[in-house]
């Protein structure tokens, strides 16, 4: 891997991994680090630029995160983001006060007409994205305002000498219409960075670390037949071969036939030169979530669960070294990364028990987003019909069913599911969406089917277009398909008799529904 990296020093915000995604966009390698790294540590990664995140606090709070002073004496390019602004500005002596009036949104911002490299081929006035209730009312000494709004005084500021910058909107998100320009002049002009980080360099360096790592050890694999297991799988092949052995755990809570899909591509009869063993093992997942509803519950039980298999596994092969997991960036930031809000456990990262008996946990694909996956995978050689599959949950439709997880509710969901995904497959002339499926509410209601009144469950069905997974708007689908995928679901489930759609982007809810 190129040694050149961007620190995402996160704060706090929601934002925190996507500002570290549109920075890997530029071909730059960057990582969120939480604020409470010390600067010695920040130093020993000699970062080539720092981002600070936004958050939720008030900065002039002492209770609120803050960093020392003297990280704006390295000499290392600095842009700071919403509370990142505010926390540039406080710390350097600048002013920061309760706004008159909050923006929240998109916001039209002009630019001052300095010269400025950050705002560099940005237009005079540009749309923005602005969720904030606290603003910069006074820049600090030898700040240069930038940009300003109707209510914002400081929109951005910088001190070119000292290579530090700030803005109060977030140029991370797609609503902010010049803000990738924005953060590709900090990464590449400012920080100087060659913008040279590529995938086939990084598949070849992690199949070599990973074979210094394993040595002559045995490597026990995750693999569900995902695109994230997938990957790990041929990854973790090329570097040990068959010290590597893949289990596959149905656990009764995948899509319809995807247990025999997944034995068909991997198993004897695939094309992967692999150990592979299936474990069916429905009913011990289900004995383990009965009378269970909480959905980060679920989700530990399911993960520990899957621990528990392998480790049984694990004895019966004799010893093993290594446990393989597909964990990727996501998944870590999202189950809680320093004192940031955890926004949902994975069931292999927040929800590993305590005891694991094995030497060592890997996790080759765990500094990757999603579509960087799916690019690992076709330097791989990953045929494209399983890189650029529908993404699956790891504790799969246990949190796709809202409440009590069952054998009878799976079917529910597998059945409705493959209705749906093969009417959304089959329609012409609509925008494919990037996830969807169908999911089972708790909600139980009255309906009439012929001569009878019915008491049964409604389906609810999602469908999301997105680019990164981190934010999402729903998929405008026909409302043609949408009736004819639900007089399927109506007359061919059993126990269903309502059907609904839901609209709701990311944020406020998640991709998944539980």
């Amino acid at each position: 891997m190129n040694k050149e990296m961007i620190i995402v020093l996160d704060f706090g915000g929601q934002y925190n991994q996507l500002i570290a995604r549109r920075v890997r966009e530029c071909n730059v390698y960057a990582e969120v680090w939480p604020y409470t790294k010390s600067l010695d540590e920040i130093k020993a990664a000699n970062p080539k630029g720092i981002i600070f995140t936004g958050g939720p606090n008030s900065v002039y709070d002492e209770a609120s995160p803050h960093y020392e002073k003297a990280i704006f004496n390295l000499g290392i390019p600095i842009l700071g983001i919403c509370y990142g602004s505010q926390l540039v500005a406080w710390t350097l002596g600048g002013e920061v006060k309760t706004a008159p009036v909050s923006e929240y949104g998109r916001t039209q911002v002009m630019l001052e007409g300095v010269k400025s490299t950050l705002l560099r081929h940005v237009s005079k006035k540009t749309s923005v994205w602005m969720s904030h209730t606290d603003y910069i009312a006074k820049a600090p000494e030898g700040f240069v305002v930038t940009s300003h709004t109707k209510d914002c005084p400081v929109a951005s500021m910088e001190n070119k000498e000292r290579k530090i910058y700030a803005t109060q909107f977030h140029p991370e998100v797609m609503h902010t219409e010049e803000g990738q320009t924005m953060l590709r002049n900090f990464v590449l002009d400012i920080c100087e960075c060659k913008g040279d980080w590529r995938m086939d360099s990084f598949v070849q360096n992690k199949i070599a670390e990973i074979r210094e790592k394993v040595g002559d050890g045995k490597v026990l694999l995750a693999l569900s037949g995902g695109v994230d297991s997938s990957v790990a799988a041929v990854m973790l092949s090329k570097a040990v071969g068959k010290q590597l052995t893949c289990v596959f755990v149905d656990q009764g809570l995948l899509r319809k036939d995807e247990g025999d899909e997944v034995e068909a591509i991997f198993g004897p009869q695939g094309a992967y030169d692999l150990n592979f063993i299936r474990v069916n093992a429905a009913e011990r997942f289900y004995e383990k979530l009965k009378g269970v509803e909480e959905p980060e519950r679920k989700r530990k039980i399911i993960g520990e669960e899957f621990i528990r298999v392998f480790e049984e596994e694990a004895k019966k092969i004799g010893a093993v070294d290594f446990l393989a997991q597909g964990t990727i960036y996501p998944d870590v930031i999202e189950s809680g990364l320093g004192k940031s809000a955890v926004i949902k456990s994975h069931h292999n990262v927040g929800g590993l028990p305590d005891y694991v008996d094995f030497k060592e946990i890997i996790e080759p694909l765990r500094m990757l987003f999603k579509d960087e996956v799916r690019r690992a995978g076709l330097e791989l050689g990953l045929p494209e019909k399983l890189v650029f599959r529908q993404p699956f949950p790891g504790p799969g439709l246990g949190v796709r069913i809202v409440g009590e997880v069952t054998a009878e509710k799976v079917k529910i969901v597998q059945e409705a599911d493959a209705i749906f995904r093969e009417e959304v497959a089959n329609a012409t002339g609509i925008r494919q969406p990037n996830q969807y499926f169908a999911a089972l509410s708790n909600m139980r209601s009255v309906g009439v089917m012929g001569d009878f009144r019915t008491y049964d469950y409604a389906v609810v069905l999602r469908a999301v277009n997105t680019s990164d997974f981190m934010t999402a708007d729903c998929t405008d689908i026909p409302f043609a398909v949408l009736q004819k995928t639900m007089n399927r679901i109506i007359n061919e489930v059993k126990g269903v008799n309502r059907v609904m759609y839901d609209l709701t982007s990311k944020p406020p809810g998640t991709i998944e529904l539980e």
